[in-house]
C-alpha cells in the first residue's frame, strides 16, 4: 500500500496518508512499512508503542523529552477524532515556537510524525478518541518536560476551544 507525505511548514514534521482498503467487512491498513517510510525519509526504527483513550475535551501535552532522551513520534487516531499539535522547541531553528496543527481521525487514517525535538499534544474532538503512537526512544522520566497549553511560547495554538470551554489539561 501506497504512503503520501505531505510536508509541514515546520521541517521534518510531515502528514501521512496511506492507501487502505475497506468494504462493508471493515477494512486493512498497513499503519507502518519500514521499506516505504525508509524511501521517504522517516524512521525505521521504533523502541516503544503506546496508546491512550481520552474523553471529549482532554488537551494531552505538550509532552516533549529534552535531547538527553530524545523522542520522535508516529501518530495515530484510532478512534473518535482529535487536533493533534507539533510546536518547534528547537533552540536556533528558525521556526522555534511555531506549531502546526492536524486534524487526525479514525476514519481518514491520517498519521503524524512528530521529530525529536517537538513538543507533542493533542485535544480530543469527539466524544472519546484512542491514540496510538511509535516511539523512536524510551519513556524517560527525568527527561521529560511539558509546555503548558495556553503558554504564549508556541504562538498561541489555537485549540478549537471557546471561552467558555475549559481544556481538562493531562
Amino acid at each position: 500500500m501506497d504512503i503520501t507525505v505531505t510536508p509541514t511548514k515546520l521541517d521534518g514534521v510531515v502528514l501521512i496518508d496511506t492507501d487502505f482498503f475497506r468494504d462493508e467487512r471493515g477494512f486493512f491498513i498497513e499503519v507502518w512499512h519500514a521499506e516505504r517510510y525508509r524511501e521517504h525519509g522517516l524512521p525505521d526504527a521504533f523502541v516503544q508503542d503506546n496508546h491512550s483513550r481520552s474523553a471529549k475535551k482532554v488537551l494531552r501535552g505538550l509532552h516533549y523529552q529534552d535531547m538527553t532522551a530524545p523522542m520522535g513520534k508516529l501518530v495515530r487516531c484510532t478512534a473518535g477524532a482529535i487536533l493533534d499539535v507539533a510546536v518547534d522547541l528547537r533552540v536556533g531553528s528558525p521556526t522555534f515556537g511555531q506549531w502546526v496543527g492536524a486534524e487526525l481521525t479514525a476514519d481518514s487514517m491520517r498519521q503524524i510524525w512528530v521529530p525529536d525535538g517537538f513538543g507533542h499534544g493533542f485535544v480530543t474532538l469527539s466524544e472519546s478518541a484512542e491514540v496510538q503512537y511509535k516511539c523512536t526512544g524510551l519513556y524517560t522520566p527525568p527527561s521529560e518536560e511539558t509546555v503548558a497549553w495556553n503558554d504564549p511560547v508556541p504562538n498561541s495554538a489555537n485549540y478549537p476551544l471557546s471561552s467558555n470551554r475549559v481544556p481538562v489539561p493531562s
